[in-house]
């Protein structure tokens, strides 16, 4: 199979739109348009559903993509491998948003110390949404929280982190959680909790910045779980009630983690990694 067409289904899979798939790749839509039809007559199958704003997958097209990812993935690193290219070109990182604040930055100067000529690539999200990008071979490695749960990923470093619930210093803070973004394990953990001790939460608000919850906790708007590391670099260790949670409660450490089948070049270097 043409791993070209591959790459133009997997263009238009993640864009959802065969213009916007066209505009990235610097193709012509009715160019893709063609290539679409060519491999769905190829397959014999219909690979997305035409709707108003664009198109979204079939059944059949949702199983080509899986297969279509490794497929790509691994063409080209064979031919690497055939060209004897023996060292990390690229290395594109994934990241929650906690850690790049705690880390990555010393994380990302060491990596450019050592190896230069590495170009860097680097992405953030919730736990959930990196740990997709790293299945997906969409990132060569990521810090996600907590240990992973699917059995194509290995970690290649853990860190320890100290979690704490951060309330107004006076007590005066509303039975409200302020969570960072939906799907962050650490607002899932917290109200699992408060659900256990039978505190009862009134509702959740989410933001989009880690140092405006912060804020809002000061101000008694309402509570949050987040890394005492995290609440240290960004200066409210000091202006927040904060309640350490043992590790036998609450234990997520920040992993380093990547694909079991797609191993940086340099992960011994990254395994031993001091920054």
């Amino acid at each position: 199979m043409d791993t070209n067409l591959l790459k133009i289904f997997i263009a238009v899979a993640d864009k959802e739109s065969i213009t916007l798939a066209a505009n990235e790749l610097g193709f012509t839509q009715s160019n893709v348009t063609l290539r679409i039809k060519q491999l769905e007559k190829n397959l014999k199958c219909s690979l997305f559903h035409r709707i108003p704003k664009g198109v979204v997958l079939t059944d059949e097209g949702k199983r080509l993509y899986k297969h279509s990812i490794q497929i790509v993935r691994k063409v080209e690193d064979a031919i690497l491998d055939v060209q004897n290219e023996q060292e990390q070109k690229k290395l594109i990182i994934g990241s929650t948003d906690c850690n790049a604040v705690v880390r990555i930055s010393s994380f990302i100067t060491k990596l450019h110390e050592d190896y230069p000529n590495i170009q860097l690539e680097f992405l953030t999200g919730t736990t959930k949404e990196i740990t997709k990008m790293v299945l997906e071979y969409k990132v060569n490695v990521a810090f996600i929280s907590g240990e992973p749960t699917h059995d194509e990923l290995i970690v290649l470093k853990r860190y320890d982190e100290e979690l704490a619930i951060l309330e107004e210093k006076n007590d005066k803070s509303q039975n409200v959680l302020l969570t960072f973004k939906e799907g962050s394990i650490f607002d899932d953990f917290l109200r699992k909790y408060y659900e256990k001790n039978g505190i009862e939460v009134e509702k959740s608000i989410a933001f989009g910045s880690l140092e405006t919850i912060l804020a809002c906790v000061k101000a008694g708007m309402g509570k949050t779980l987040l890394p005492l590391k995290l609440v240290d670099k960004l200066g409210y260790k000091e202006e927040l009630k904060v309640t350490k949670l043992d590790k036998t409660i609450a234990y997520f450490p920040t992993c380093m983690v990547c694909r079991k089948d797609y191993l940086p070049k340099i992960s011994e270097y990254l395994k031993e990694m001091v920054f």
